[in-house]
């Protein structure tokens, strides 16, 4: 080929790219898929994710240090639990036993005082105070429909989805859960700026209460009856209801859609290990913080007892009200989880709670279970169990 030749082939080949280019912007615009930038930009979720989105913030009141064991930190982890953190890229483990730290480690740039995503560990953070305003009385029952407090399920189908419906995940809304397409309602909400707009968006396709269906959409639903039923904000509700009560030392933040917008209230809670501990010591004494009921008793049995579903013709037993179940080496154990491998653990019976954030975890088996978390488990029972 001569060199005049290549010369119009560049050309070709540079105009045909700028076309394209033009041609996508025009599409992205006229859909008013505006999010499609920021996705491509950041490409996927992160844990520290935090400064690119506005955020709304959680306060204190007046904090309550963790006691630190004599034997802090004097255990040593299994050689397999050491492995699978750092083969997914942990930057926290913080083990609680007896109310007291008794191990803590950290990585990268992190240690105890650094914020990180909850990711999906905040869906349990929202039926907690889904719980405290049904102990208020602002939301009279979990089987009152949705409708009541937002008009746009209020007819059709639609009408047929409950409280109860939302905290089981068995809405049988048509939300899809994907945060790898950037074509899918996850990746919208969590990089676009109209969370309002998806929740009146989303309409039932299959009849509620019948299958589990993991959506972060239903979460979202929660927060925007909590807003009704309370009328404060969600970060706020969860300040004076919440956060304060449990003597958290660090002021949290929740991501929000826009400036001064509704809380991505399925994740984005960002706080430090030591204060998500704190969730896990509120479950594990049934709600009560130093005596106080700060949730009742019974609905945190209800939310840590498997959802009354059809799962493949089985009870599922893996979940409750927004919060995950499991038996290991025969206990009983409940769990916050987030999609990047962030935990909140409970082990009851050893009065063992632990925190693991991250980067990254292994893919759930088709029983939702993580060998990742399989091995945190043996490991701190390894450590604390006896």
């Amino acid at each position: 080929m001569t060199a005049k030749k290549k010369h119009v082939w560049r050309k070709r080949i540079w105009w045909t790219l700028l076309f394209l280019i033009v041609a996508a912007n025009i599409v992205i615009l006229a859909s008013g898929k505006l999010y499609f930038y920021k996705a491509l930009v950041y490409n996927y979720a992160d844990i520290d994710d935090l400064n690119i989105f506005d955020s709304r913030k959680v306060q204190t009141g007046a904090p309550q240090e963790w006691p630190v064991a004599g034997d802090y930190n004097k255990a040593k982890l299994p050689e397999a639990t050491m492995a699978e953190l750092e083969k997914n890229k942990s930057v926290a483990l913080l083990v609680i036993k007896d109310d007291s730290i008794r191990y803590e480690q950290y990585w990268d740039h992190y240690d105890q005082n650094s914020l990180s995503n909850s990711f999906s560990m905040a869906k349990s953070f929202v039926s907690d105070l889904i719980g405290i305003a049904l102990d208020e009385g602002k939301i009279k029952s979990l089987d009152e429909p949705v409708g009541n407090y937002i008009p746009h399920f209020k007819e059709g189908d639609n009408a047929k989805l409950t409280i109860r419906h939302l905290l089981t995940m068995s809405s049988g809304l048509d939300w899809v859960e994907s945060y790898s397409n950037i074509f899918s309602v996850t990746t919208e909400a969590y990089y676009g700026k109209d969370l309002e707009k998806l929740v009146n968006n989303m309409k039932v396709i299959s009849e509620p209460g019948k299958k589990f269906d993991y959506m972060s959409g239903n979460t979202l639903v929660l927060a925007m009856i909590l807003e009704k039923a309370t009328g404060m904000k969600l970060s706020d509700y969860a300040s004076e209801k919440l956060w304060k009560p449990i003597g958290a030392v660090h002021v949290a933040e929740w991501s929000l859609d826009h400036e001064n917008g509704m809380e991505k209230a399925y994740c984005c809670f960002y706080t430090n290990a030591r204060d998500f501990a704190r969730f896990g010591k509120l479950y594990l004494d049934s709600g009560a913080w130093n005596g106080k009921q700060l949730v009742s008793k019974e609905y945190v049995r209800q939310s840590l007892t498997p959802a009354p579903i059809d799962f493949t013709g089985d009870e599922l037993n893996c979940y409750g009200y927004q919060w995950w179940l499991t038996e290991e080496r025969g206990h009983h154990i409940f769990y916050c989880r987030g999609l990047l491998g962030q935990y909140i653990v409970v082990i009851p019976d050893k009065k063992i709670i632990f925190v693991r954030l991250g980067n990254k975890r292994e893919k759930a088996g088709a029983d939702h279970k993580l060998i990742d978390l399989q091995i945190y488990i043996d490991g701190v029972l390894d450590m604390y169990g006896n």
